[in-house]
């Protein structure tokens, strides 16, 4: 195993004195398996506790534009939902490292969920465009990220738990799963919201979102692998410094994942708008979902990539197939020629989602794990927001040809960060250790 590799995925360490060690689940054996360590539930429950994070950005959009009739408040009301989440959610991965996740979890979901239920209420109150922009901005600080705590838990419960020989491949498998459910989360999330919104009413998505928090995140808050997790104040292990966080070897996975974020926003207005110009606005979301199978399903394939095929032959392998599908978008004017577009940029997101979750477990600075992954996670969501607003604007100004550019544009900064990381900036200085 490298030596920069975090100690949350590290070999289990003799417990100091004076400290509680993390929790061994019962069983324990050379035949033990990651399902068979976290329990039956956990899958369920963790996938289901992340869909309220994936209709954050499309539910404000939605219920924006249904309440107010302001496309464009629409989509400044979504760029507040990822500027709240680009400035909590990595302090929300912090608090997460230091304090636990299961404490974290429990306040930042309740916090959640009263700011999706007043959202709804301000944006059909008589108050001013500085309440819906405020009340979108709690919308986006208060998200739990169950993403990469997720991950973290999964990570810890994999090098603990199992045998060294099926630690690897199961690794592997488990960040392969992971891209997958945030794949499912991200495509059908806006389809949820869509059906939501049309049966029920345009505040129906944080509504509905305000409840699976409840029921769902607190459930996954009191699983028992919340406690898998070292604490740093329960260890008294001193973290990474902070400035282990900026280091180029990060740096470039943030900017990688900001680019699928991009992807992500930019392509689901540009259909919207394409749709629209064929007289079926509120099918976006449905075809929406071609990429999200070629993307979930490829996602589940990386699991059965040979370990000769490198995460960074990888990344640039399914990057280039991803910007294929991006330069198809620019000529897709047909509806079979836009799906199969979509499913060719699916085969290429998803490995790539699994490359990025991959190098960042490897690279998580000591103590850092959580926030890694909360940063990872946060870049995807500031693209998401802040593409949607972008691609928004010019859809709606200069016609979706030109905002099916924007999605070119984000494969093309994809492309570059595989680049950089292929070239040796994963072999830059880290200061994990200093």
């Amino acid at each position: 195993m490298p030596a920069h590799q975090s100690d949350a995925v590290q070999p289990r360490p003799a417990a100091e004195p004076g400290t509680r060690p993390a929790p061994s689940f019962p069983g324990s054996d050379p035949r033990q398996t990651l399902r068979g360590a976290v329990g039956p539930a956990y899958f369920p429950v963790a996938l289901l506790a992340r869909f309220p994070y994936a209709m954050m950005v499309v539910g404000v959009l939605t219920l924006v534009v249904a309440a107010r009739d302001s496309i464009s408040l629409g989509g400044l009301t979504s760029a507040m939902v990822g500027l709240g989440t680009a400035i909590f959610g990595p302090l929300i991965g912090a608090a997460a490292d230091r304090w636990g996740q299961r404490r974290v979890l429990l306040i930042a979901g309740s916090a959640s969920s009263l700011s999706l239920l007043a959202m709804a209420w301000v944006v059909y109150s008589p108050f001013g465009t500085w309440a819906v922009l405020t009340s979108a901005f709690f919308v986006g600080a208060t998200a739990p990220q169950v993403p990469p705590m997720s991950r973290s838990r999964l990570v810890s419960v994999i090098f603990r738990e199992l045998p060294p020989a099926r630690q690897q491949k199961t690794m592997n498998s488990t960040m392969a799963y992971e891209s997958a459910a945030d794949e499912i989360t991200f495509v059908f999330g806006p389809v949820i919201v869509g059906l939501l919104a049309a049966t029920l009413g345009g505040a129906a998505p944080m509504i509905g979102a305000a409840i699976l928090t409840l029921c769902f995140l607190i459930t996954f808050a009191l699983h028992r692998t919340a406690d898998v997790v070292p604490k740093n104040a329960a260890t008294h292990q001193e973290p990474a410094p902070v400035r282990s966080l900026f280091a180029p070897r990060l740096l470039v996975l943030m900017a990688g994942a900001l680019g699928i974020g991009l992807i992500f926003g930019s392509t689901l207005t540009t259909l919207t708008s394409f749709m629209a110009d064929l007289g079926y606005a509120e099918r976006a979301g449905l075809v929406y979902g071609a990429m999200g199978i070629g993307s979930a399903v490829f996602a589940l394939a990386a699991a059965l990539f040979p370990a000769s095929f490198s995460l960074q032959a990888r990344w640039l392998s399914f990057g280039g197939v991803l910007l294929l599908g991006t330069i198809g978008l620019q000529f897709a004017s047909a509806l079979p020629v836009l799906l199969l577009v979509l499913l060719v940029m699916g085969v290429g997101i998803g490995p790539t989602l699994v490359t990025q979750f991959s190098l960042v477990a490897e690279r998580s600075p000591r103590g850092r794990s959580t926030t890694v992954m909360s940063l990872l996670t946060t870049a995807i969501v500031i693209g998401q927001s802040s593409s949607s607003a972008i691609t928004g604007y010019l859809a709606e100004g200069f016609g979706t040809q030109v905002a099916a550019l924007v999605p070119l544009v984000a494969a093309l900064l994809i492309i570059l960060a595989a680049v950089a990381n292929a070239l040796g900036v994963s072999n830059a200085r880290d200061y994990s250790r200093d």
